[in-house]
């Protein structure tokens, strides 16, 4: 068992119902810090077993400190503390990079790259980035993260005479073209919200079902020319995406 969870606290907690104590419990390890971000809990049956207690009641408080974002449950893993997260919100009348965005404040952002390579083309891709019938795409799929904490997933295409060699991409993908003399001058991005799916929950750290913001962006050369066509799903719990209105004169 965990030695950083202490269930005698279970008996000196205030009045109230079991599950809520033993989720003070464990809640007080977190916010302590006995029990830190990554961390894994024990087991439902093990923390039932020690506690002398029921696995319902277990499961309850799990479930509870779940919804209040402090452990993700991933499938085939376990469950698993998460830090505290601060919402972060992006204006919308700026196009900017993730790296970008991250800097501002003050957040190191990364990449977890899931692919990366030079590929066949959709349909879509093909429409929308206007490729001729040999060519190829850049496509990159990769989960973002700042300070180490996934806020979203994202997939990325180009023509193959953008980028011809996707792994020269670090952690900035606009700074990488701007080494070749390439940056878009606008885009068009719609938003909407989609429930994540169960591959997608367990790439992010969230609970399954959970849901998220999708940005669609394409991306401009100031000729026209497409440059870029992106999904990014944002964790929910984390982004809130700005715009700021004028009145018409």
């Amino acid at each position: 068992m965990n030695g950083n969870l202490s269930f005698e606290e279970l008996q000196s907690a205030r009045v109230g119902p079991l599950y809520l104590k033993l989720k003070t419990v464990i809640e007080n390890a977190i916010t302590v810090g006995r029990l830190k971000h990554g961390d894994a809990l024990p087991p439902e049956r093990d923390i039932a077993d020690t506690a002398a207690i029921s696995r319902v009641t277990v499961r309850k408080a799990i479930d509870t400190l779940v919804a209040d974002g402090l452990l993700v449950r991933r499938r085939g893993s376990g469950t698993f503390v998460v830090r505290p997260i601060q919402r972060l919100q992006q204006p919308l009348s700026r196009l900017t990079s993730f790296t970008d965005d991250m800097h501002r404040r003050g957040m190191q952002a990364g990449s977890r790259w899931i692919s990366r390579g030079l590929v066949f083309p959709t349909p879509e891709e093909t429409m929308t980035l206007g490729l001729a019938s040999e060519a190829r795409v850049a496509r990159l799929i990769r989960i973002r993260t700042a300070d180490d904490l996934p806020i979203a997933l994202e997939r990325t295409s180009l023509p193959d005479d953008i980028l011809p060699d996707p792994h020269v991409v670090n952690d900035s993908l606009y700074l990488a073209l701007a080494e070749r003399g390439v940056r878009p001058v606008r885009a068009n991005q719609r938003i909407s919200a989609v429930l994540l799916k169960d591959d997608e929950t367990e790439l992010l750290g969230v609970p399954p079902g959970s849901p998220a913001l999708s940005v669609q962006r394409i991306a401009y050369f100031e000729t026209g020319r497409v440059m870029e066509m992106s999904t990014a799903l944002y964790r929910n719990d984390v982004y809130d995406l700005i715009a700021e209105l004028t009145i018409g004169q």
